[in-house]
């Protein structure tokens, strides 16, 4: 199943609309404004949170947190020791860890579970400017913890990309 996202609305505050493949909303992004640190939830159409997503504090080194119904669900880091600039690794509470890699400001990049694809981040599937597909290729795969990972990995590059913030 593919899911729609047009990503110029990532801003904190911004809520916006994530569609299926048949152009019906599946998933809300809220961005919550006036937050200490920068938190998004992932709702249902119904508006029930499915996951937050929140950037962790005073971490050495960047990373964000999934947490659903208040729990850990995963955290994200850029991979260590990886000859790849764009490549995260998504540790979940179990210990599973899932891939992260390609071209991830350009939306072109997949997430797999020990080599095999669960998902592919793509915006070859649409000309419409800002937007790329989320394709959930594994029918048994969790939508909402993929959205969310392929949100946090951008979200991430590009805040390395800006570099550090000013301090004032």
């Amino acid at each position: 199943m593919k899911y729609l996202v047009r990503d110029k609305l990532l801003a904190i505050g911004d809520d916006y609309w994530i569609e299926d493949e048949d152009g019906r909303h599946a998933f809300l992004v809220d961005g919550k404004a006036l937050r200490f640190r920068d938190t998004l939830e992932l709702k249902d159409r119904d508006g029930r949170i499915l996951i937050t997503l929140r950037a962790k504090l005073f971490s050495l080194r960047d990373a964000m947190t999934l947490e659903r119904d208040e729990l850990r669900l995963a955290v994200i880091r850029r991979k260590r020791l990886s000859l790849l600039r764009n490549h995260f690794l998504v540790t979940l509470a179990d210990g599973t860890e899932l891939d992260v890699s390609g071209r991830i400001l350009d939306r072109e990049f997949k997430v797999e579970y020990d080599g095999e694809l669960l998902a592919l981040v793509s915006r070859q599937w649409y000309r419409i400017r800002e937007t790329y597909a989320v394709d959930v290729v594994r029918e048994d795969a969790d939508p909402a913890l993929l959205i969310a990972v392929a949100v946090c990995v951008i979200r991430m590059a590009e805040k390395e990309r800006e570099g550090p913030e000013p301090e004032g």
